[in-house]
């Protein structure tokens, strides 16, 4: 099973530009997401495997944390290094950290 990690932990990550997978749905990334990640829906993530950098950890966000750690599950049986971000995207804007709104991937 894939680990955790805090929103703290991920905002280190972003800020030394690591790969950051946000796998909520297409209107809900519009609504604002976490700096510098790359969109695939949860439901596309399987055929879009050539999208991922499979050369360093993948951090996998997405509203709460539920869809992100069933991504994050499947990505690790597939070979990659991965974590699921706790608290996701409404952590993220709950803890007043700023949502960016461009688009990526």
């Amino acid at each position: 099973m894939a680990t955790e990690v805090t929103l703290d932990e991920l905002a280190d990550v972003i800020d030394r530009g690591g790969f950051v997978l946000d796998v909520r749905e297409d209107h809900e990334w519009q609504e604002g997401h976490v700096p510098n990640a790359h969109h695939i829906p949860m439901n596309e993530v399987a055929e879009n495997l050539d999208k991922l950098d499979d050369g360093a950890r993948i951090f996998i966000i997405c509203r709460s944390g539920g869809r992100s750690m069933t991504v994050a599950n499947y990505l690790e049986a597939q070979g990659y290094d991965v974590v699921s971000v706790a608290g996701g995207t409404d952590g993220w804007a709950d803890s007043g950290r700023d949502l960016s709104f461009e688009e990526s991937l």
